[in-house]
């Protein structure tokens, strides 16, 4: 098996992972996780997003977390923008790449933000133009692209479409997302040869959540093909507000031990990145959801 010999990964703990968080979170808990994850040797975090105070009070600090992070040279920082309202608060934050997002499902569309997911393309068309237009890169997370808590299992042909519909808008990268993770190796395979349609490999990465244990199976499934971008959450945080019982993302310091001991390069300290999940766990009063980084503390002692 031709394995990438390296992986770049996205981590979306700082947005992803902590928008359904109950309980606020500081803006300086915020940035110093940020800190320390750069720290560890990731280059791409997603750090916030541009949504309503309204619908996502967790994400209210948006301008205050950007622009108080030091910025490091050869990390690109992303953020969320649902519109273009959303689009024009963050120009101010400076990001280098913004995030627009559909779904597979129409049902999921519909509860997810009130539209269809034709409707839901259009409205992101003219978010995706001025952000190219201001020299932003423009990154579509695809959800519920092997199953939906509404309309059970997502057929390939509508992540193909999905796909289309945003590479038509602009849209230059994207993440093939197991929202709910439900999904299996074979299944996520399809939904990405689906994508693979429309994208290069080089445009495609892998989101998967852990809900069935499933997680680390559908990363190798998705490296097996070649991929290699993927997306994962710092101590396993985050999970859906749409999906009942669905779990957060794969935790990273679970994904960057598979890659490492398969000799596939990450650039990540593993301890560094243990000691920033154990961190932000702390800040939120609960053990991590890190298997991994439970064994490695445990082992320190």
């Amino acid at each position: 098996m031709n394995y990438p010999p390296s992986v770049r990964l996205v981590e979306v703990g700082p947005r992803d992972g902590l928008q359904n968080e109950p309980q606020p979170v500081p803006a300086a808990v915020k940035i110093e996780l940020v800190h320390r994850l750069q720290d560890s040797g990731l280059r791409e975090i997603e750090v916030t997003s541009y949504v309503s105070p309204k619908w996502v009070p967790q994400m209210a600090d948006n301008h205050q977390v950007m622009s108080g992070i030091q910025r490091r040279d050869g990390v690109r920082y992303s953020v969320l923008t649902p519109n273009l309202k959303g689009f024009e608060a963050a120009l101010a934050d400076r990001p280098d790449e913004i995030v627009v997002f559909g779904a597979a499902s129409e049902a999921f569309s519909q509860k997810n933000i009130n539209c269809g997911i034709a409707e839901s393309i259009a409205r992101f068309a003219p978010v995706v133009q001025a952000a190219l237009d201001a020299g932003i890169a423009v990154r579509g997370a695809m959800s519920c692209t092997v199953g939906c808590p509404y309309e059970g299992e997502i057929a390939p042909e509508r992540v193909e479409m999905l796909a289309g519909l945003m590479k038509a808008i602009g849209v230059q990268r994207v993440d093939v997302a197991d929202t709910i993770g439900v999904g299996t190796p074979l299944k996520v395979q399809r939904a990405i040869e689906a994508t693979l349609k429309h994208y290069e490999l080089d445009q495609v990465s892998g989101h998967f959540h852990d809900t069935y244990g499933q997680a680390l199976s559908n990363t190798l499934a998705a490296l097996q093909l070649g991929v290699w971008n993927f997306q994962s959450s710092v101590a396993g945080l985050g999970g859906c507000p749409y999906a009942k019982g669905a779990t957060g993302n794969v935790a990273t310091e679970d994904l960057v031990y598979l890659l490492h001991g398969m000799g596939i390069a990450t650039g990540i300290d593993l301890d560094a990145l243990v000691d920033a999940g154990a961190y932000i766990s702390t800040a939120l009063g609960r053990p991590t959801n890190s298997r991994v980084a439970r064994a490695l503390l445990a082992r320190r002692g």
